[in-house]
């Protein structure tokens, strides 16, 4: 059997490319601050593969998405394998556009930081008084542009993303970026209430959308994952402080009380790490991960 190469390395993603499509792979890799930490997390690209494959099920009325399929057997014979079973996916090609599509509900992270400083969060005006962790009287889109590995995505104002958009599509920025603004914020309202019916909060999330082979924007890469939202446990939520989750927040945090960690995580932390990352995903869709 032929070894395949990836086209592309992410943080935690693998790009092989398929001819007329894709193969995504979400390996158990971890970052955090935009580094790769030394450790890996088992079953954690399971569990990012197969929570995106619900969520791009459950949205696929609002706008389409890039999977095919996440079914091994579907997969070329390369994938076959028992290491790529279930943190696979077929996807379609898309030509991804520039932004990270950034949606929040709470106020929390970095943009708790920021309101402190200025009552604002990328530019937008905030009511006066709130509290770390308080929902927003409406979700608000924060897009940031991509960095590559090592470096941070920089948070820009809606005005930037037009100006950033038209860079690379003349003509088209400031449709591309309302109809990314808007779909954004209609994916996060459904989804999130969805989930508060089942006992999480998410605070926030991010969303990366492409242009499918007849240019109708499509979202692609990853959706709602413990990797790229913050999810609370609606169970004794209470502003005014941080609050417990089932994403890499815990891993964040760890990292932030041990400055000289070296980038790497004890292992009581990594099996922390993933029974939040499956205890989320149990609640979210009702099963137990395959």
């Amino acid at each position: 059997m032929q070894e395949m190469k990836p086209i592309k390395e992410g943080k935690v993603r693998e790009i092989y490319d398929n001819g007329d499509s894709l193969i995504m792979v979400a390996t158990d890799r971890i970052s955090c601050f935009d580094v790769i930490l030394n450790n890996v997390v088992t079953k954690k690209g399971t569990v990012l593969t197969q929570m995106s494959k619900f969520w791009f099920e459950m949205t696929e009325d609002i706008l389409p998405n890039h999977m095919i399929s996440t079914d091994v057997k579907d997969m070329p014979e390369y994938f076959q394998q028992d290491q790529f079973d279930g943190n696979s996916m077929m996807c379609r090609k898309l030509d991804m556009l520039p932004l990270e599509c950034i949606v929040r509900g709470y106020i929390t992270g970095s943009g708790w930081e920021s309101y402190k400083k200025t009552g604002k969060v990328c530019g937008i005006e905030l009511p006066e008084g709130l509290k770390e962790s308080d929902k927003l009287p409406e979700p608000i889109y924060t897009p940031s542009t991509k960095a590559e590995i090592g470096d941070h995505d920089e948070n820009i104002s809606f005005e930037q993303s037009v100006e950033h958009l038209e860079k690379y599509y003349p003509g088209k920025g400031k449709e591309y970026a309302e109809k990314l603004r808007d779909y954004t914020i209609t994916l996060y309202k459904k989804c999130a209430a969805y989930a508060l019916e089942k006992g999480i909060i998410i605070a926030d999330t991010k969303f990366e959308f492409g242009l499918d082979e007849n240019g109708n924007i499509t979202i692609g890469d990853e959706m709602l994952t413990p990797d790229s939202s913050r999810f609370w446990p609606a169970e004794g939520y209470e502003p005014g402080h941080g609050q417990p989750s089932f994403d890499k927040q815990f891993a964040r945090d760890w990292l932030k009380e041990n400055p000289d960690n070296d980038w790497t995580l004890p292992q009581e932390i990594v099996d922390k790490t993933i029974e939040k990352y499956l205890q989320g995903y149990e609640m979210l869709t009702g099963k137990k991960l395959d």
